[in-house]
């Protein structure tokens, strides 16, 4: 599914030199560079000189942008430059963002390997290539990690933005494994697969399951803006493994798998000169196509009208192998209605026990549940250990069916199951109409066994051979949907294990070798759960991650230290005490990815903290609308703005710093955090306007958010250990000055 390190020979062939990416990447990711901190301008004046060295005119964009879905704001930094082409029609944008996530992360994956793939395959491109048919657009996005607002900005504001025809969009969420292909499209997919296969590129790691999975999670790239906002096409390019380092301090230059970036490189150098050179116009399509990976082919296809034909050809071989069987004395109704025994049971147990043992290994390593992503260190022996455990369960509970049943009484179950499940796939779930593939597989497995008289050593090979594809097409899944979607979907694991077992299993019909197989798997069962138990713990290189915030109610002057953990150690004890309480109503919970609530809390003593000013310069009633204009102004450095309200409120329009929005879609009625500003480089205040329905009296609070609470003089926070890191995905080592919007 990827290149392997020796990759690197060939693809200096197009002229793109992995030192030179990787000498851009040790650069960028030194420190955290969020927006709006000191090391984000730092970050930014770099990646604007290199591209001034390779002969560009790069500008910067500065521009106010809020994110339309939660509300999310920020003055936003582009960077932006462009390439001219021969011809006159639509340009090809090449995006990535070069903001880390506030506030620990280096972002050397998430997404300083986007930036660095960028400029060394521009100045490999610039040298190797003639000048393009189309112009070529290069956009290094500011703050989309805290929530798209640079391709908010560009979309809405940039004037570029119109004479945009397809995006390739270079992203991450993890530090490693193979780089997958998703669209993003408002119509039919068929052009743009089309031509995705047309660019030719080694190791086109895709499915139409996976982009039909992703468009119904919560997780948007800047890509998806494109999509929505401005109805571009366009690819992602994003790798997922390792996803314990996502967003942490542990996304480092040294973390990054080389092999991954040689991955991104080989999707640059091969899409670049195509699309640069195609007519861009127009991807839109009547018809959508299934994909997924296949042997020698890279990617089969076709299209979705296929699907309903096939489960209909599917059936009726069923029921042609099914009486024949019958009829030749293969197939036994006994025997075949015995045959969803084991498989049923083994469905239902397997599927059972992953969810319940991972629910049982969370409570006896609780740590686990401070690792917010849902991929733990030890989690690819994790998927080994269940992998290895589910095995086993299958042949001791098809043990006995093995000896009394014959390979396609086995086997008429599983088709069964496989085309009701290909019938729910039709009506639910089109973009898995590949798993009709192993259908077919298993059919003809079936008719082996029935219709040849041939050896049995030669029925098992090419039942064997036949079994190929599907293991292709399923191993994969079975390590990324945990992987990617947490140690939690094991479960999903073993449902994909169980479907794909069954189809196969007469390659297991030897009773000799599958007794030795068994007691293999069972041994491999206790060796990988009981690495991963030795590797449960942290260490220098697996990191603990804690949490501690300061919040000081500005009007009541009551402090306190608060956490995120579910497990304490001496860091948050230091200042949490030995016995904390679990957090009470009186603490306000902050805005984060998973909505993560405090967990503990102890009261403290207040600072000589200064709270930010608040002008209200207008506060009117017309017509049943409330509206009410105010400034606010930090008197401290101050990472981070929320506004809140301890009552749901009726929002109708919100303009920050000149930037408007009608009916803000999803928040109409809004309870807790409705406004998070991240103040940029440029932000000394904050011009807020908002109109909201007079039917509840409006109760806002403002939080106003710093990073500094380590740093900070007025506090003495003890040092993490070197086995110890901020936790991601929450406001971390952060002073929080609380106050009421006094109207």
């Amino acid at each position: 599914m990827m290149p392997s390190k020796n990759y690197e020979k060939e693809l200096s062939k197009t002229g793109f030199i992995v030192p030179n990416a990787l000498s851009h990447l040790k650069e960028i990711s030194q420190k955290p560079h969020y927006t709006g901190s000191d090391e984000h301008k730092i970050v930014q004046n770099y990646i604007v000189h290199e591209l001034e060295k390779l002969g560009l005119k790069p500008s910067i964009q500065v521009q106010s942008a809020i994110n339309k879905k939660g509300l999310a704001a920020t003055t936003t930094e582009n960077i932006i430059a462009r390439i001219k082409g021969t011809g006159s029609e639509k340009a090809l944008l090449l995006l990535t963002h070069y903001d880390s996530n506030p506030h620990s992360s280096l972002g050397a994956s998430d997404a300083g390997s986007g930036v660095v793939v960028l400029l060394e395959g521009i100045r490999s491109f610039l040298v190797n290539n003639k000048t393009p048919k189309n112009d070529i657009v290069i956009l290094i996005s500011d703050a989309e990690e805290i929530g798209l607002l640079g391709a908010e900005a560009f979309v809405s504001k940039h004037p570029w933005a119109k004479d945009i025809g397809l995006v390739l969009n270079f992203e991450a969420r993890g530090s490693g494994g193979p780089s997958y292909m998703l669209m993003e499209t408002n119509g039919k997919n068929s052009k743009l697969l089309s031509e995705f296969i047309k660019a030719n590129v080694s190791f086109p790691a895709a499915s139409s399951l996976m982009y039909s999975v992703y468009k119904k999670l919560p997780n948007d790239t800047d890509l998806t803006v494109f999509r929505e906002n401005a109805d571009i096409d366009g690819f992602n390019f994003a790798f997922i493994g390792d996803h314990f380092d996502y967003h942490t301090a542990q996304d480092s230059y040294q973390r990054l798998d080389r092999e991954t970036l040689l991955h991104q490189a080989d999707y640059f150098t091969k899409t670049v000169p195509y699309f640069a050179n195609s007519n861009l116009n127009d991807f839109k399509s009547n018809e959508d196509f299934i994909y997924v990976n296949f042997p020698f082919v890279k990617l089969l296809t076709y299209s979705f009208s296929w699907i309903l034909p096939l489960i209909g050809i599917a059936v009726l071989l069923f029921l042609f192998l099914l009486y024949f069987g019958i009829s030749l004395n293969k197939i036994t109704v006994k025997g075949l209605l015995k045959g969803f025994i084991p498989f049923l049971i083994a469905l239902v147990l397997c599927t059972g026990v992953s969810f319940g043992l991972w629910k049982f290994l969370l409570i006896i390593h609780p740590g686990y549940t401070d690792i917010l992503q849902g991929f733990t260190y030890n989690g690819y022996q994790y998927i080994m250990a269940f992998v290895c455990l589910n095995l086993w369960m299958i042949f001791k509970i098809y043990k006995r069916f093995f000896k009394t049943e014959n390979s396609a009484d086995l086997t008429v179950a599983p088709l069964f199951i496989w085309l009701l499940v290909n019938l729910l796939i039709y009506w639910y779930l089109p973009g898995a109409g590949f798993f009709i593939i192993p259908v077919f597989m298993a059919l003809f497995i079936l008719g082996i066994h029935i219709f040849l008289t041939i050896p049995r050593t030669t029925k098992l090979l090419l039942s064997t051979v036949l079994s190929i594809p599907v293991i292709y097409i399923f191993a994969p899944m079975i390590k990324m949907f945990p992987v990617g979607l947490g140690l939690k979907n094991l479960f999903i694991s073993a449902l994909f294990l169980v479907l794909v077992f069954g189809l196969i299993s007469p390659i297991f019909q030897q009773s000799k070798s599958r007794n030795r197989l068994t007691k293999l798997i069972g041994f491999m069962t206790i060796i990988t759960f009981g690495l991963a138990t030795f590797n449960s713990g942290f260490s220098l290189d697996k990191k603990k991650p804690n949490s501690l915030v300061f919040i000081q109610n500005m009007d009541t002057n009551a402090a306190y230290y608060a956490t995120y953990n579910n497990v304490l150690d001496d860091y948050t004890n230091a200042m949490l005490g030995e016995n904390p309480t679990k957090v009470g109503a009186e603490i306000i919970e902050t805005q984060s990815k998973y909505n993560t609530p405090y967990t503990y809390d102890t009261k403290t003593t207040p600072k000589a903290l200064v709270a930010a000013l608040i002008s209200i310069e207008k506060d009117s009633v017309f017509e049943g609308n409330r509206t009410l204009n105010f400034t606010i102004s930090p008197q401290r450095k101050v990472n981070k703005i929320e506004l809140m309200s301890k009552e749901t409120i009726r929002l109708k329009e919100v303009i920050v710093n000149g930037v408007y929005i009608s009916n803000p879609a999803g928040l109409a009625d809004k309870k807790g955090t409705f406004l998070v500003y991240h103040l940029g480089n440029k932000d000394q205040k904050i011009e807020i306007s908002l109109i909201i329905d007079t039917e509840v009296p409006p109760n806002i609070m403002v939080n106003e958010i710093s990073y500094d609470l380590l740093e900070h003089p007025l506090f003495n926070i003890p040092s993490r250990t070197n086995e110890m890191m901020p936790m991601p995905f929450v406001t971390n080592d952060a002073i929080i000055c609380l106050q009421k919007l006094h109207l």
